[in-house]
């Protein structure tokens, strides 16, 4: 994005010395050393010492009885005869605390308070501050302050400069006190809530000497009676940040009339629709210009050719749909300026431009999330100066042109997940000495580098997933010291890791191997990387115990491989930071270590498919940011402990093939009301569900089969409000725990959750997908009674189990209304009389079992049901109809020919042939469209839709039933 106010101020230092100029002409002049501080204010400043806290000893200088206060650190004086006044407090992060003093108000002669990005224990902002009337530099930015700013500040009419900025707590009813600061050219109260103030516009305008106006952030009301605005014609802004409101277009009114002496404006991350007004083109003298965030359509305006001051362009997440050829030609007006040109998250179409003339001066171009398309050309000819370029999530899917090699000044350089395929050699980077960063990965290169080649740069990111660099390990890695990121998973890499891999950067920060074919036993000489924070070895050959690992570590994944041993080289992992880990699919033995609870972060743990065993142990509550928890086919026993009640955060619990004992805990229910996936299949679990259960309004997946429980289905199931919504929930089975990494890649951190279950008959694991599954399978437990009919009102529900129970009575009628069920399987119980025709209406029905119960009757004349084999109903002796092969009474009722009606029957014959096939293609007709027209339209239509086409399907099987009969007796 493009950079703010913080990056075009003046330096500090600078600001500093100019201030000292102005305020004390002596030093100019080279009289300081005459500079005599007044008694006075002397014992005011000791005063404002004594209140704060200094932890750091950033001023010592103070209180130094042979020195005069006015060379004490951070003051500065006048020059006025023998003595002088106090007129600049500047102690701007100094990391003070403590309070305020309001001795300050003894400076009478103070212009200039600079107390910014300080810790002090105020509350709100002192309010005698307002008195301090000859005030012209005011700056208190970044303290921490909350509450109203003080009505008192109306006072301080001398003010230039004035500086609330980053207060996030800190609000104003209205800017109306602004209005009295006339001199003002200077405002900053960014993140400053400004809710109610629908006058803020007309109080901004009559600010005369206004020149830089900084509200990012601060719930602006939008401009809605712009005709009733007046303006101070001597009006010269030159910086505007509106940035992170939600201001309509009509801003746009206010804007221009300041064509003629805007240089920065920032309108980034509002509500603007439409087109890009042409009026911006009028602005000669703008420089930088933010639309980031919008919802602008098209493209740029011809106008923009005029901005031949233009130096940065950020038009990123619009939904600009331009060819990128076209953009680029309207911007030729800007060639010798444009330096910054953003234009991610777009739609922006086409292909490289060869020669559009150039553009000499652009340093910076990112292009992400758009749909650029063909080959990489040699971009030196259009962009020489190019520094950065960033090209990911794009459509490219030709080659990279060794032109690449020509710009010599390029540092980053990221074509990510694009389809990009070719060979690179070592000539592409031969002229590239200050590249740092290169990111190729997700495309199909393959790299062929000789295993003695040098490279010109130190790279410090190397993101090259899913390029082939294998078999062996690329050697002109060795070359590499400064690396901070190593991704070279899913490279074709195999065998051992060479020895020198472990004396690649002692700054490695990021490292990922994973989906490779390493093998062999990982190395102690891992704790090279002492500073790693994340390491992804996942998905290889490894052996043996797992050694000691860094101790700073945040994320470690050494899933699917074959280590084995125990967990304790957890305990060594004294830094206690670690966010996630993943130790499935291994060869891990022994119990859980009791140190795993010493990582109070720890957000994301992964253990299934091991060798572990024994009680969970009750320090396992203490990891209250656990969201979750998969200990998924290991042979761990006992209780689950009840200090796990304290993991309010747990979104999935995994506990399938275990050998758990005892009852459902009521507190699942009560306490982990975040959950949205609970599996407990496939242990010993006994007693009946709890009620309290019903209390997880998330959840999405219930998987307690194969347990021992007993009694009903508790009727409060209807309960489950994701269950009973169609829509999809905002639940989500995918967390980002990279949030916490500083300055990780948006690529890392992220970790889709994964189960198995039984999924239409079959034992499936789900994982990206497996939020959009919502299942209920209750089966293999002894489970008795009726099933409630409030189940019905899972209308949301997918897949239903409760096969191999007790459960009795008649099938509920109101199943009809689960109109997203696809599997239902109600085997191997005790229900009773006839299957209710309201099962006809479930249309995505495509896996049915009501076999081995005690229904009866004939079973209802639908598309549907007559579509499952005989054996969805085998087991029903009192069961009847197609597709079984037992007829229904007073179906088979005998019809007699007579010869001289043989000619009739000869005509009839002939229409019924006509009829069966006519009734063929029309069922098919139907049976199409109807599989179409499920896939588009919604719920509610789809329902309606379908209870049209089931009457006609029914109506035509019947004619294909009679027609085909009355064809066989001629047959």
């Amino acid at each position: 994005m493009i950079m703010g106010k913080r990056s075009i101020q003046l330096p500090h230092v600078f600001l500093l010395v100019v201030s000292q100029l102005i305020l004390n002409p002596a030093l100019a002049n080279g009289d300081a050393e005459k500079i005599r501080c007044i008694e006075r204010e002397r014992q005011a400043l000791l005063k404002f010492k004594e209140a704060v806290i200094d932890n750091y000893g950033r001023f010592p200088s103070w209180g130094n009885t042979t020195q005069d206060c006015c060379k004490w650190e951070g003051v500065h004086c006048s020059n006025h005869n023998s003595t002088s006044h106090v007129t600049m407090l500047d102690l701007h992060d100094r990391l003070l605390g403590g309070k305020i003093s309001p001795s300050l108000l003894e400076l009478h002669h103070l212009r200039y308070l600079d107390l910014s990005r300080n810790f002090f224990e105020e509350i709100s902002i002192p309010k005698f501050i307002g008195s301090l009337r000859r005030l012209r530099y005011l700056n208190l930015a970044d303290m921490d302050f909350s509450g109203p700013i003080p009505h008192q500040f109306s006072n301080l009419s001398d003010l230039r400069h004035l500086d609330l900025g980053y207060n996030s707590m800190l609000n104003t009813e209205n800017l109306e006190w602004l209005s009295h600061l006339s001199l003002l050219n200077h405002v900053d109260l960014s993140l400053v809530s400004i809710f109610n103030a629908t006058g803020w516009v007309q109080s901004i305008s009559n600010l005369p000497f206004l020149k830089e106006l900084y509200l990012p952030q601060c719930y602006l009301p939008d401009i809605t009676h712009f005709s009733s605005l007046r303006f101070n014609s001597s009006a010269s802004l030159s910086v505007v940040d509106l940035s992170a409101n939600s201001l309509s277009s009509s801003i746009y009114n206010w804007l221009f009339n300041f064509s003629s002496s805007l240089v920065d404006i920032y309108l980034g991350e509002n509500e603007l629709k439409g087109s890009i007004p042409n009026a911006f083109g009028d602005m000669v003298s703008l420089t930088n210009l933010g639309l980031y965030g919008n919802k602008l359509e098209g493209g740029l305006p011809k106008s923009f050719g005029n901005l031949s001051h233009l130096q940065s362009l950020d038009l990123s997440g619009n939904i600009l749909t331009e060819e990128l050829h076209e953009l680029l030609q309207k911007l030729s007006g800007s060639k010798k300026s444009l330096q910054i040109l953003y234009l991610d998250h777009n739609q922006l179409s086409g292909s490289f431009p060869r020669n559009i003339g150039n553009l000499p001066s652009l340093v910076d171009l990112s292009l992400t999330e758009n749909q650029i398309t063909g080959s990489l050309p040699d971009l030196s000819v259009v962009f020489p100066s190019l520094e950065s370029l960033n090209l990911k999530n794009n459509q490219l899917n030709g080659t990279v042109d060794r032109g690449l090699g020509k710009l010599h000044k390029l540092t980053s350089f990221n074509c990510a997940f694009n389809s990009l395929k070719g060979i690179i050699s070592e000539a592409y980077f031969s002229n590239l000495s200050s590249l740092w960063d290169l990111e190729l990965s997700y495309n199909r290169l393959s790299f062929n580098i000789s295993s003695d080649w040098i490279p010109p740069f130190q790279l410090e990111e190397i993101r090259l997933s899913s390029c082939k660099l294998g078999p062996r390990f690329p050697k002109w890695l060795q070359t590499q010291k400064s690396v901070w990121t190593l991704d070279i998973s899913s490279a074709g890499i195999a065998g051992n890791i060479p020895s020198w891999f472990w004396d690649l950067s002692p700054r490695l920060d990021v490292l990922n191997l994973s989906h490779n074919q390493i093998n062999g036993m990982l190395p102690d000489q891992i704790l090279k990387f002492q500073n790693a924070k994340t390491i992804d070895l996942s998905n290889n050959r490894l052996r043996g115990p797992i050694p000691l690992v860094p101790k700073w570590l945040l994320s470690l994944n050494l899933s699917k491989n074959k280590f084995g041993g125990l967990l304790s080289f957890l305990c060594a992992i004294t830094g206690e930071l670690l966010i996630y880990l993943d130790l499935s699919n291994n060869r891990l033995s022994g119990e859980l270590p009791y140190c795993l609870c010493h990582f109070k972060d720890l957000s994301i743990i992964s253990l299934a498919y091991n060798n572990l065993y024994g009680k969970i142990p009750n320090s396992i509550g203490s990891l209250r940011q656990i969201e979750i928890l998969n200990l998924r086919s290991n042979n761990f026993s006992g209780k689950v402990p009840a200090s796990l009640k304290k993991c309010t955060k747990l979104s999935i619990i995994d506990f399938r093939d275990n050998r758990f004992t005892g009852i459902v805990p009521e507190w699942l229910g009560t306490h982990l009301t975040s959950l949205i996936v609970l599996i407990l299949r496939s242990n010993e679990f006994n007693g009946s569900i709890p009620r309290q259960i019903c209390h997880l309004n998330n959840i999405q997946l219930l998987d307690l089969s194969h347990n021992r429980l007993s009694g009903n289905i508790p009727p409060c199931f209807s309960n489950f409000t994701a269950l009973v919504e169609t829509k999809n929930s905002n639940a989500t089975t995918s967390f980002n725990y990279g949030a916490a990494f500083g300055g990780i890649n948006d690529d890392d951190g992220t970790y889709a959750a994964n189960a198995f279950v039984q999924w239409k008959g079959q034992d499936l694991e789900y994982s990206k997908n497996l939020g959009l599954l919502k299942l209920i399978d209750l089966s293999g437990n002894i489970l008795s009674g009726k099933v409630p009919e409030q189940i019905g009102s899972l209308v949301g529900l997918n897949s239903l189990n409760l096969s191999r129970n007790t459960l009795t009575g008649e099938i509920i009628q109101e199943i009809g209304r689960m109109e997203m069920l696809e599997s239902l399987d109600l085997s191997n119980n005790r229900f009773f009389g006839e299957i209710p025709r309201s099962l006809a209406q479930l249309h995505f029905l495509s896996v049915l079992n009501l076999s081995s119960n005690n229904l009866s009757g004939k079973i209802p004349s639908s598309t549907q049901l007559q579509s499952f084999s005989a054996s969805a109903y085998s087991g029903n002796p009192e069961l009847c109809g197609l597709p079984l092969p037992n007829k229904c009474p007073g179906e088979e009722t005998p019809i007699t020919t007579h010869a001289k009606d043989r000619s009739i029957e000869l005509d009839e014959d002939r229409s019924s042939r006509q009829g069966f096939y006519f009734s063929m293609g029309l069922g098919f007709f139907f049976g199409f469209c109807g599989a179409f027209w499920t896939i588009v339209y919604n719920s509610r239509s789809r329902h309606a839709f379908f209870m049209f086409l089931n009457n006609m399907t029914d109506q035509i099987y019947v004619n294909i039933t009679l027609n085909w009969a009355r064809l066989r007796r001629r047959l």
